[in-house]
């Protein structure tokens, strides 16, 4: 018999992972592993995660976070306006470039701070936008689908939030300059936005058939976000087929990662899945519950079809308890989220990706 327990959301597990540099990638057991540095990748998500935070609490302390991990992207940026990623503890980034995926994710969370620039500071917002305008050159040039699906997330934030495109003066100011009115261009984004988010359509139709309906020959990781970025594109641009490719590719996921038994089960990390092959039963990771909660809230907006609903608490229901191994994510003592279920049992491992997307997860969940 599959349970869910209740859990105590506790926000300090993240301020405990994270110095003034940014929050730590790795963990042994419940301890920051120093040795595996930071990424911008988890720092890009844990502004999402401090954002949501600020938002129910409109304290300082979650107000740190924010300043932390913005400073922690700002500084990845490089003189090109892509982003690095990895970072070992003595502050020095181990590339020149990021990955692709990390180019996106990172989007994804200065678009999303944006959205809520009626709490946030305006030093704040100025910045999201300086990075987002310093990356944008580079977006249309992405080829991953997942970064793509990403930066399209990211953008729409953008757009759909009254004066998100400007800059916030301290007086009354209308651009002037020629840079001034190049600056994040509506226009520019809205067609940058269409023309990527065209692009994952076209590969999706390309690929799929024989009752495969997916934009691969795989299955892997971050899958939901696929569907997400053209249920979110088809709201900016009213093109019908975005969002019928979204349903269609959504629903055969759906199909492969909820249990008949009634819970949420990933595609598992060690092997993944194949076109015409079965579901690797194991690594269960964190993130993709979260993100598949994400995406399925916002289908049951744009498709108004509560069903999707049901299977985004289904999602929220995986870390506490109704799962595979029937047994919760969540640390009680500590509020830490394990790193995901093994054949074996549980992964006591206890880093920055599995606190913060349990807390996106549960933010979103309980407080909207």
């Amino acid at each position: 018999m599959q349970t869910s327990v209740a859990v105590t959301f506790k926000a300090d597990y993240m301020h405990r992972i994270t110095d003034d540099t940014g929050i730590f990638q790795h963990t042994k057991f419940g301890v920051p592993d120093r040795s595996k540095g930071y990424t911008t990748d988890d720092n890009a998500r844990a502004l999402i995660a401090a954002v949501l935070l600020y938002k129910k609490d409109q304290d300082s302390v979650s107000l740190d976070l924010i300043h932390t991990y913005l400073s922690f992207i700002h500084h990845a940026q490089n003189e090109q306006g892509n982003f690095r990623n990895f970072m070992d503890y003595s502050r020095s980034f181990l590339e020149d470039n990021g990955s692709e995926d990390c180019q996106g994710r990172t989007l994804w969370a200065l678009g999303f701070a944006l959205s809520y620039s009626s709490i946030l500071p305006d030093n704040l917002l100025n910045t999201c936008r300086y990075l987002i305008n310093q990356a944008l050159p580079h977006i249309e040039k992405l080829g991953s689908p997942r970064a793509v699906a990403y930066a399209v997330v990211g953008l729409s934030y953008l757009i759909k939030t009254p004066g998100a495109l400007t800059y916030s003066f301290p007086y009354p100011h209308t651009p002037s300059t020629a840079e001034e009115k190049a600056f994040l261009s509506k226009d520019f984004i809205t067609g940058l936005i269409e023309r990527i988010a065209v692009r994952l359509h076209n590969q999706y139709n390309h690929t799929k058939g024989d009752g495969w309906n997916w934009y691969e020959d795989s299955l892997t990781y971050g899958n939901s976000m696929l569907p997400w970025a053209l249920l979110r594109a088809f709201k900016l641009s009213g093109n019908a087929a975005l969002k019928h490719t979204a349903k269609e590719s959504l629903d055969f996921l759906a199909s492969r990662t909820f249990a008949r038994e009634g819970y949420y089960k990933p595609i598992g990390s060690h092997g993944w899945l194949l076109r015409g092959g079965e579901p690797a039963l194991y690594d269960e990771q964190p993130i993709e519950a979260c993100e598949m909660l994400l995406t399925c809230r916002e289908a049951a907006s744009v498709l108004q079809d509560p069903s999707y609903l049901q299977q985004a608490d289904l999602c929220y229901s995986w870390y506490t308890g109704h799962n595979s191994l029937n047994l919760p994510l969540i640390d009680p003592q500590s509020g830490a989220c394990y790193d995901g279920i093994h054949s074996s049992g549980l992964n006591l491992n206890q880093g920055s990706e599995s606190i913060i997307s349990f807390s996106i997860a549960h933010l979103v969940t309980h407080h909207g």
